[in-house]
């Protein structure tokens, strides 16, 4: 809208108010980081409380201290805004932009960096003097040399230490600046932007593509570093073997030329596995988010089959790339061994004498240059995948947006001025002139004036009411609103969160305007069977709600609003009858009588009572006028009175020779109410509850069970002998060329010798890495496909309790972790460790008093570890846990996106998504905080054993080989105890999502899908009778009873009404039918046959349904319409002709190839019903089960479509759930329930002839409707 839309640059300013305010008050602790002094800073003991609460403890969210105010996710974005509308014309806005906000941390981060590798080259440079002194030389203080050394360690480790905050910081700001803006930019999007992204690409944007980009920030500072180290490490080697040293560029270059080419390979690949990825996990979120309905139509096999078919593609490129990456790291890890080769064969070539003290300087100098050519590939793969993500996001964010000027936002109109106006409106969903959704629009509406919209399936109803939002690209016209708007979808938009914070929706509680609108709602009676009143959570999409509930509450949230203008799509449909007509009574004509009203209704016995009526057809207004204006004409309005009046006479005539009593006379026993159940609170909890996670140690089982799924562990024996061979080699390498430089060994030999040690070594190490991808990538196969085969199988209330965000977190970033990260940071952990071992074991054979203080200050050193892994570990799994809330509240809102802008809220859920980035960078600083407290105090132990050693060395400087002293000398300079501690980190938080995966691998499962030995005959069920003895139903063990002892029979071949109000239980009694609920108590037959017998695909794929809501798939008309590929196009077309739909399909673009897109979202949803309908005429099941088939269609459709089932289901059995009387009144039989138990059950006709049965009432009520404005 105009000035919503001018003013969302501003956005920024409240919402920075907003996250500082947070910042400051509330009741978590100030930010440590922010008030610590330059020692506190420098020794990182701000962090020191939270580790002694974890170590008594398992650290909760509540522990954790907040972000400091200038780290906050507000204030970031505020920041990363301001830089993206800056760098605007730029061609790489999104780079520019996050350099722009990140440019001193980076700055700061690269000094420290800068330090830190001066400091390692520090004892290179000075070992040629040190083996001369430890010789006897005379020039340089053997004292002064030890202390330089071990100076230039402490301060590199402080460095080191102080990086990885400075990292941190930097990661944590990408990530919150990016996240922000694809909130916001999901929030805008135009309608044919959001087909192009389904909520599967956006996941992975924020849960993959944001922290590859972040990652890549933390990792830039190696592209400028290799270099300057290269460089620094050719001056040493000048100065030690003099001009040989260009050999060692030319080898240098070599070896990073040789990788060029895996590195373009690891960009393409990147970027095939993210397109695969996306594709599977859109295909993963719809089926999540249609789950249900697989369930019904036993489709969850065929759906499951075509996911692990999206991942083998995925994993074609997953295993192209892990292959790529073993030589790339096999490459760049023996690159120094490689230089030293062609080092020490030029200097013989040359003769150039090989000192011992020149060797171990060039032996120290390659030994630091292996640490960055060895995490070069990781760089690459690194810079690969941001380069990928970067564009993907960049692709994302410059998407076309909602038009800015698409609705002019005025304030609220004065009487005898129009509130709502729009003239010579032109709009299309595909924002193409040649594709016009609603052309020539003009309509105005006076303030405080109600206006019904009607008009058949498809005429274009919603569509009108998405234009008044600014849904739908505006072509030409003007539209203008005046006051504040709320909106009502015609499918119901439900937030996770309690029922009252769904009513409230972000406005402060006023309890007298709250419990008037929910007795407005009939929400009261509701409120009371609910196990917490108005504080139950409500369930992902309202899964824990009837229909008729979350179409009320929704209402209710309009309500509540006290808006100028109402825009209500259908509100009514989904509710009863007797509790449709009092809210339209109590809402319209009392609540709302001074409001501005725009009503899109199907039922046209309220369309009397509107001020001025608006009739569509092919997305034109073909008529306006008053009622009595509109039946005077005799056109499209009169089309739908006279279906409606022919409805309204089947009643009538079936219930003429009865006097039926008022309606209002007993409200409650209209209604068939009963008292309500007791509440049984202290037996019940919550549906949706807190994300699961383990505490305490992971299991040496997860490592086992990680370990031996793949060939039952085969592997890891080779394995595991690779790190330990290769620095046997290496080892020996090293030790001949500093041990027999000296001896008079032939030039041959003694290069011969380095090159077979060496050769052998590499060997070894390149059948490690390719034998870790193997194992690997197979093993993250098995657990996903382990994961997704359990998911599949779980028992519905599993998706009823668990938001899709946990589940789509778990197939998305923690799978990513399991594919590439995992199997290569254990074998980073087994290297490093390997590693520490060696250089220990040559520090104490060269000075044996090592050893001797080895053991304490391991001791001390496992105690610290271990304090320090007790809060680390559940840092990162609360990391884990908040990220999937994120991820939920971003396609929750995608979802809502309507609701949400047509109520103005777009800053309050911004906010909120502000405030769950920061819950989850909290445990991602916390950690790092954590780490760089442990590695600077591992650095000070380690330091301690090194500054024996050195002035040890320096006391028996007289006793001890120069040369293998020397050689110790370089082992102890690289010997990097905190690294060791930093891949252990690592591998703890990815084996993380190894612990995420498999509790998801052990979820409970539902009954099995088939069941060889109770598998029915091919033809049953034959007859389609259905008996119902003393069935009983509950949701949960704990809760009370839904359905309380139900008999009943509905014969085979007969048509069965079930009525009731809403909530009486009759969604649940289908649902038990086809056992998504499985009975407490009772049996349900079919034919003679308990069902409970059955596997769940036996039944449900010989029972069809169509459900209240419904659901498409994204694909195609055909795939829709016949998902498993069973049926012909002949039989295709006739289904759709059947379901009066037929033309509309054959005007489309591809006819059975049309496409539908997310959610149906290009299908209205009357249009979206008939195709389901065309499901079932396909399926042809000897029972018929309709939830609300008819409740989204206008009277017209639904005649046409009662007529084709009766015509086409002859002779099967019928089972219709309807609040339209005219649906079930030419039923043979009618059920009415009401609080799950059988109030009345007989032929319509019977039930009528008693005047004081509750079927009666009903047909009353509905009768009374037509007088309903008098």
């Amino acid at each position: 809208m105009e000035t919503r839309e001018k003013d969302d640059p501003e956005l920024r300013q409240p919402l920075l108010r907003q996250g500082q305010a947070q910042a400051n008050d509330g009741d978590e602790q100030q930010a440590p980081y922010t008030k610590a002094g330059l020692l506190g800073l420098a020794t990182f003991s701000w962090v020191a409380p939270l580790l002694k609460v974890g170590s008594k403890r398992a650290l909760e969210s509540k522990d954790l201290p907040k972000l400091a105010p200038s780290e906050s996710a507000a204030a970031v974005h505020q920041l990363m805004s301001r830089a993206w509308q800056a760098n605007a014309s730029s061609s790489y806005r999104l780079s520019r932009s996050l350099v722009s906000i990140l440019w001193r941390n980076l700055a700061v981060a690269s000094a420290l960096q800068l330090v830190a590798m001066v400091c390692s080259y520090t004892g290179p440079y000075l070992m040629d003097d040190l083996v001369q002194s430890l010789g006897g030389a005379e020039g340089k203080s053997l004292v002064m040399l030890a202390l330089i050394l071990l100076l230039s360690r402490l301060v590199g480790g402080w460095a080191q230490s102080q990086g990885l905050i400075q990292g941190q910081i930097i990661e944590l700001r990408s990530k919150s600046a990016l996240t922000g803006l694809l909130y916001l930019k999901g929030l805008r999007l135009s309608s044919t932007s959001r087909q192009a992204h389904g909520s599967g690409d956006i996941v992975n944007y924020m849960a993959i593509d944001t922290a590859g980009v972040a990652s890549c920030l933390e990792f830039i500072h190696h592209l400028w570093r290799l270099p300057l180290e290269v460089v620094l490490a050719l001056l040493i080697l000048y100065k030690s073997v003099g001009i040989t040293a260009i050999a060692t560029l030319v080898a240098t270059v070599t070896t990073v030329a040789v990788n060029l080419p895996y590195t373009s390979m690891q960009d393409g690949y990147q970027a095939q596995i993210m397109k695969a990825k996306d594709v599977r996990m859109r295909a993963t979120a719809e089926c999540l988010r249609s789950m249900k309905i697989l369930k019904l139509q036993a489709w969850e096999e065929a759906y499951l089959n075509k996911l692990e078919a999206l991942r083998r593609i995925e994993y074609d490129w997953l295993r192209k790339i892990s292959y790529n990456r073993a030589v790339s790291i096999f490459l760049f890890y023996i690159s120094p061994a490689f230089v030293g080769i062609i080092t020490f064969g030029t200097c013989i070539l040359l003769k150039v004498p090989l000192t011992t003290g020149r060797v171990l300087s060039a032996l120290a100098t390659f030994r630091v240059l292996q640490a960055p050519l060895s995490s070069f590939p990781d760089t690459l793969s690194v810079l690969a995948q941001a380069r990928v993500s970067l564009r993907r996001l960049s692709s994302f964010l410059l998407e076309e947006e909602l038009q800015a000027d698409a609705v002019s936002q005025l304030p609220r109109a004065g009487a005898g001025e129009f509130a709502v106006q729009v003239q010579g409106g032109a709009f299309s969903w595909d924002g193409s002139p040649e594709k016009l959704s609603l052309s020539n629009i003009h309509f105005h509406v006076w303030e405080g004036a109600t206006v019904a919209v009607c008009g058949m399936v498809g005429s274009g109803k919603s569509t009108l009411l998405s234009c008044l939002l600014g849904q739908v690209p505006k072509l030409a016209g003007k539209v203008e609103l005046h006051g504040k708007v709320a909106y009502v979808g015609q499918t119901a938009w439900i937030q996770s969160g309690k029922v009252q914070d769904n009513v409230l929706f972000g406005s402060p509680l006023d309890q007298s305007r709250y419990d008037k609108v929910l007795e407005m709602c009939q929400l009261k009676k509701d409120l009371e069977v609910l196990p917490y009143g108005d504080q139950t959570e409500i369930g992902e999409r309202g899964i824990n709600l009837s229909g008729g509930q979350k179409q009320r509450i929704q209402i209710a949230r309009a309500l509540y609003q006290d808006a100028d203008i109402y825009l209500l799509d259908d509100p009514f449909s989904a509710v009863d009858i007797e509790t449709g007509t009092h809210m339209f009574k109590e809402i319209i004509l009392k609540a709302l009588a001074s409001k501005t009203v725009v009503l899109v209704t199907h039922q046209v016995e309220f369309l009397a009572v509107a001020d001025s009526i608006l009739v569509l057809k092919d997305g034109c207004i073909t008529q306006q006028g008053t009622y009595q204006e509109l039946l005077k004409s005799q056109a499209d309005f009169n089309t739908l009175v006279h279906a409606h009046n022919k409805a309204m006479e089947s009643v009538d005539q079936s219930s003429k020779s009865q006097q039926v009593l008022p309606a209002a006379a007993d409200d409650n026993a209209a209604a068939g109410t009963m008292s309500p159940q007791p509440k049984q609170a202290n037996q019940l909890q919550q549906l949706v509850k807190e994300e699961e996670r383990e505490q305490g140690s992971i299991h040496l089982a997860l490592y086992w069970s990680y370990c031996t799924a793949y060939s039952k562990g085969a592997l890891i024996p080779l394995i595991a002998i690779g790190p330990l061979a290769f620095q046997v080699f290496q080892l020996a390498g090293n030790w001949w060329m500093a041990a027999t430089s000296q001896l008079s060994v032939a030039a041959a030999k003694l290069i011969g010798v380095y090159v077979a040690l060496t050769l052998g070594g590499s060997l070894l190490f390149l059948g490690r890495m390719v034998l870790i991808a193997i194992m690997g990538l197979g093993t993250s196969q098995i657990f996903f496909f382990n994961m997704l085969n359990h998911i599949f199988h779980a028992p519905m209330s599993f998706f009823d309790s668990t938001p899709a965000g946990r589940i789509l977190s778990r197939a998305s970033s923690d799978q990513s972790a399991l594919d590439l990260d995992v199997p290569f940071r254990i074998g980073g952990l087994a290297n490093s460790t390997t590693h520490f071992i060696f250089v220990v074991g040559v520090l104490s054979q060269s000075v044996w008093q090592v050893s001797v203080v080895f053991v304490p200050v391991a001791i001390l050193c496992v105690k610290l570890q271990r304090y320090y892994m007790a809060s680390a570990r559940e840092l990162a799994r609360l990391q884990g846990t908040q990220k999937a809330p994120i991820i939920h509240h971003f396609s929750e809102s995608l979802a809502g996106v309507a609701t949400i802008r047509g109520f103005d809220q777009e800053e309050r859920f911004a906010k909120h998504s502000l405030a769950l980035i920061d819950d989850f960078s909290r445990p991602d600083f916390y950690s790092t905080g954590a780490m760089a407290w442990a590695t600077l105090r591992l650095e000070f132990l380690t330091n301690i054993m090194f500054a024996v050693f050195l002035f040890t060395l320096v006391y028996l400087s007289g006793s001890v080989d120069p040369s293998l002293a020397g050689l110790a000398v370089t082992y102890g300079l690289n010997m990097d105890l905190p690294w060791v501690l930093w891949c252990l980190c690592t591998v703890e938080k990815v084996i993380i999502s190894v612990e995420r995966i498999q509790q998801y691998s052990c979820l409970p499962s539902e009954a099995s899908w088939k069941v060889q030995a109770t598998k029915p005959s091919e033809s049953w069920p034959s007859d389609g009778t259905v008996e119902l003895v003393d069935l009983q139903v509950r949701y949960t063990d704990t809760s009370p009873l839904v359905l309380h002892g139900i008999t009943c029979k509905f014969p085979g071949g007969k048509k069965t009404g079930v009525v009731g109000r809403t909530g009486s239980g009759k969604s649940t009694l289908i649902q038990a039918i086809f056992r998504v609920i499985e009975p407490a108590g009772g049996r349900i037959i079919i034919d003679g046959v308990d069902i409970s017998r059955l596997g769940l695909h036996d039944l449900r794929s010989r029972l069809s349904i169509i459900p209240q809501d419904p659901v498409l798939f994204e694909g195609t008309v055909r795939y829709n319409l016949d998902p498993l590929g069973r049926h012909s196009d002949a039989e295709l077309w006739e289904a759709l002709d059947k379901s009066e739909i037929g033309d509309l399909v054959r005007n489309k673009e591809g006819k059975l190839e049309a496409s539908v897109s997310e959610n149906g979202e290009n299908w209205s949803v009357g249009q979206r019903q008939l195709l389901c309908l065309g499901r079932v005429m396909l399926k042809r099941a000897r029972v018929l089960v309709l939830d609300e088939a008819t409740a989204s269609v206008d009277t017209a459709t639904a005649a046409v479509l009662q007529s084709t089932i009766s015509k086409e289901f002859t002779g099967c059995t019928v089972i219709t759930i309807a609040h339209r009387l005219p649906t079930v009144i030419g039923s043979d039989l009618v059920l009415v329930l009401s609080d799950g138990r059988v109030v009345e059950y007989d032929e319509p006709a019977k039930l009528l002839d008693k005047g004081s049965s509750h079927f009666s009432k009903l047909v009353s009520e509905y009768s009374a409707s037509k007088i309903c404005s008098t």
